[in-house]
């Protein structure tokens, strides 16, 4: 009976709770103010699809590469001084995107995202399992729900800085930048444009970096007792990796960890796309904003979220999440199956059953464990590199019978796009597989 009366978060905690809650905020905006970068330095530097998609290659990978090494660090040097490096690879990162821009350098650019997502991979190693840490275990997961809950605010506030101070500001046009589309166009005014919008770009990340100064100010004075406050037994690397390696939970976590980012990035990546195929069958004068149904996307997985985050108090995370991977998985169903605008709602209702997926694995998975959850922690963010392996292997079915979206009928009636979400639909079904194992475990 005590644990249903324990606090999310006990008063002592609770500063240190919000300053480390504001990090979920901040790493969520160059989330998905990178999104739609793809298809914007396609058409402002007249690229490649597969150049294009280097910048996903670039940002996930950055996680890929920096988790462990973040996980030892933190290890050996403690959560603050982890969060603060962190938080200056974020800031260089945002602040090297300036000379990118003046430059033009497409190469400069990944090079920054990549340094960019070295600091957040520093930061999401440290500050999720320091959420957990933060008080009754009972509530860990509740209170990482909560804390996760500020991450889709922060990734709208990106969708809405992308569409308004960046899309909207850009010379070229997206689909309109080729060689042909601009036939009366000087090289040296075409140089002129492409200067223009890498500055338009560019810009956000710039003020970002401002921002994140200001927050490892803070960080800098905030007094972290991680010795009093958050009472855990040192363990060794080689002990903390015989843990977990034992822990059945915890490695099939990082695998149901894996499948779900993946499934998030496809679903988040290719709704452009899956609007686009809508709109070659509609009248000019009645095209579907495809950045305003990703907004739409964000905003219910963020009211889901919310929602979760209370429900979970009453009811188990691990059923919980059942119950929304098989909502997932018919929303996927309709999304391939019907071809239309209630398709394309189907898509965003696989956005509000994702919602509690990432933080309840996280708990799940991380559940009961002391010291070793610095290095699980890391296991559980190098699983986002799933976001970078699989969109490219649903690319790969878009384009099997050309470079368009409907070149080929599946089974004679689903057109190669809506067909392409079946990777999504498998993806959320192993997270309802690690759901069910997970059940009173």
């Amino acid at each position: 009976m005590n644990q249903t009366k324990a606090k999310i978060v006990e008063p002592y905690f609770l500063p240190l709770f919000v300053a480390v809650t504001s990090l979920f905020f901040l790493w969520g905006f160059p989330n998905d103010l990178t999104n739609p970068m793809v298809e914007v330095f396609k058409n402002i530097l007249n690229i490649s699809n597969t150049k294009a998609a280097y910048v996903q290659l670039a940002f996930y990978g950055g996680y890929g590469t920096m988790a462990i090494p973040a996980a030892l660090y933190m290890h050996k040097f403690g959560y603050k001084s982890s969060i603060i490096l962190g938080l200056l690879l974020f800031m260089a990162g945002c602040l090297l995107t300036y000379p990118a821009a003046k430059l033009v350098s497409f190469n400069l650019v990944l090079v920054s995202l990549y340094i960019l997502t070295f600091g957040l991979a520093f930061l999401e190693t440290t500050a999720n399992p320091m959420i957990l840490a933060m008080g009754n275990r009972a509530t860990a997961t509740q209170r990482l729900n909560l804390s996760q809950a500020f991450n889709p605010i922060g990734a709208l506030t990106g969708q809405m800085v992308a569409r308004v101070f960046v899309l909207e500001r850009l010379q070229t046009k997206i689909n309109a930048h080729s060689p042909s589309a601009t036939p009366h166009l000087t090289l040296e005014q075409k140089q002129g444009i492409m200067e223009h919008d890498m500055g338009v770009v560019c810009t956000p990340y710039v003020i970002l970096g401002l921002v994140v100064l200001a927050v490892t100010l803070v960080f800098f004075a905030l007094k972290i007792d991680t010795e009093g406050s958050i009472k855990e037994d040192k363990l060794s690397i080689s002990q903390s990796i015989n843990k977990l390696f034992s822990n059945r939970a915890y490695y099939e976590g990082v695998l149901a960890q894996f499948f779900y980012i993946a499934c998030q990035i496809m679903v988040w990546t290719f709704i452009y796309q899956y609007v686009t195929h809508l709109n070659e069958a509609r009248p000019e004068n009645s095209q579907l904003n495809a950045t305003l149904y990703m907004m739409l996307s964000t905003l219910s997985f963020l009211i889901a979220r919310w929602i979760c985050t209370f429900l979970i108090n009453y009811i188990d995370g691990a059923k919980l999440m059942l119950a929304f991977s098989f909502l997932g998985a018919l929303f996927c169903v309709g999304a391939i199956l019907i071809n239309g605008v209630l398709g394309l709602y189907c898509l965003v209702g696989v956005s509000f059953s994702m919602s509690l997926m990432f933080p309840t694995i996280y708990g799940i998975a991380l559940k009961g464990m002391g010291d070793e959850a610095k290095l699980g922690s890391a296991g559980l963010i190098l699983a986002i590199v799933g976001g970078a392996l699989l969109p490219p292997l649903q690319g790969r079915i878009i384009d099997m019978g050309g470079t368009g979206l409907n070149d080929v009928l599946v089974l004679g009636f689903i057109p190669e796009i809506n067909f392409s979400f079946i990777l999504p639909l498998v993806c959320i079904a192993l997270v309802g597989v690690y759901s069910y194992r997970s059940i009173d475990r």
